[in-house]
């Protein structure tokens, strides 16, 4: 016997949910390695720190990971490298969904 205010079955939404959720590709597993490592575009992070090779989204981002991990050398916004810059993407490549997904 269930609780009196526990539904006995799954709803249409929670069920379009969970589907989606394991279906859609959200950059992990193999899926994402070359979207994390960036030998497609650059990957999620587009500049490339110089000394370390960490990646950052942004230059605010970088400018605090260089304060953090480099104190005793200046920043110089000028050395970073832009990732998306120098690794073109293929463009004969399909583009994903809204959602990462090449599922339709």
């Amino acid at each position: 016997m269930t609780g009196k205010a526990k539904p006995k079955k799954h709803t249409a939404k929670e069920l379009a949910l969970k589907a989606d959720a394991a279906l859609t590709n959200r950059g992990g597993g193999k899926a994402g390695l070359a979207d994390r490592t960036g030998h497609e575009k650059g990957g999620h992070a587009k500049f490339e720190c110089p000394l370390c090779k960490v990646t950052a989204p942004d230059v605010k981002s970088m400018q605090i990971h260089h304060e953090a991990r480099h104190p005793k050398i200046p920043f110089d916004e000028s050395k970073i490298s832009n990732l998306h810059a120098t690794l073109a993407g293929d463009s004969s490549k399909p583009k994903p969904g809204i959602r990462g997904s090449l599922k339709k």
